[in-house]
């Protein structure tokens, strides 16, 4: 199991720390309880930073998740910091394409219970899916993951954490 994470300053988006681990999985995988195999080494990886973020930006769910307890919800939790889910896909609910400008929005609801947002982060690109995870409400969970937008679907903390989980062990 591979983790990394990556701090930026929130106002610059300039990087601040970074670390990523590499540990064996003690979690079998199981649909919809990913967290207990992901978690251990984000906790890890985090552990390994002098001084925590004031916000996570998970790659993953909050509500959005059919126990309504996704991964940023645990990682909030255990951490008691903010945490957002940004997903690239839906796991639960039905969301409407949002607009086709930078910022559209369209909600990702089930059963009439909103579980995020549909959120278009780049024209011409799929959409990412947000979600509260703790410590936060939904409009300023888009606000954030907006502004850490560079141009690119994916926040930047989350690109650049996934392109250093992938490089240093290429």
């Amino acid at each position: 199991m591979r983790a990394a994470v990556v701090v930026l300053g929130f106002k610059t988006q300039e990087l601040t720390q970074q670390a990523a681990v590499q540990m064996p999985i003690s979690y079998p995988y199981v649909p919809g309880l990913l967290s207990f195999r992901e978690a251990p080494a984000i906790l890890e990886a985090l552990a390994r930073l002098n001084d925590l973020p004031d916000v996570l930006i998970v790659d993953g769910h909050g509500r959005a998740h059919p126990r309504r307890f996704g991964l940023a919800c645990h990682l909030g939790v255990l951490l008691d910091l903010p945490a957002i889910g940004c997903a690239k896909s839906v796991l639960v609910g039905r969301a409407a394409p949002p607009g086709g400008e930078v910022g559209s929005t369209s909600e990702l609801s089930l059963n009439g219970e909103l579980l995020g947002l549909a959120l278009r982060t780049r024209q011409r690109a799929r959409p990412v899916y947000i979600s509260v995870g703790h410590r936060i409400d939904l409009p300023s969970a888009t606000q954030a993951v907006l502004a850490c937008g560079r141009g690119y679907r994916l926040p930047e903390p989350l690109r650049l954490a996934h392109r250093l989980a992938t490089e240093k062990w290429a």
